[in-house]
């Protein structure tokens, strides 16, 4: 059994997909870009803001599934450069507090709307 969830607080879907699913505790929720989900464009002026503005999101959905970072087990983290890495790294970071989940980073050819990160996350709460 699943349940779809559906946030106002992040960007409606921009295809075919949910915003997340939950099903036997696991939450998957799909790649998150720096939509804002207030105007329905993006917030890329900066990377910091662009990265923000994604893990913003990814809170909303979280929330929306009462869910909380801490019960993030695994993110991947999709890049346009690699270069990118360490200032996206420290903002991410800054998002947990401890046991912090399994991760891969890549870099990426493109990205949805010509941005330059996206993440996606698996929680679980049992």
């Amino acid at each position: 059994m699943k349940k779809i969830i559906i946030s106002t607080n992040a960007p409606a879907p921009i295809g075919p997909y949910s915003q997340a699913v939950i099903a036997n505790g696991f939450l998957f929720a799909s790649g998150q870009i720096a939509i804002n989900p207030e105007n329905n464009e993006l917030n890329n002026a900066t990377l910091d803001e662009e990265t923000h503005q994604v893990m913003r999101n990814i809170k909303a959905l979280l929330l929306e599934a009462e869910y909380g970072f801490e019960h993030i087990i695994k993110t991947t983290i999709f890049l346009s450069d690699m270069s990118l890495f360490a200032a996206v790294n420290e903002i991410y970071g800054s998002y947990f507090e401890s046991d912090f989940p399994a991760r891969e980073t890549v870099a990426v050819k493109g990205l949805p709307k010509g941005v330059n990160v996206e993440i996606s996350v698996t929680a679980y709460k049992g």
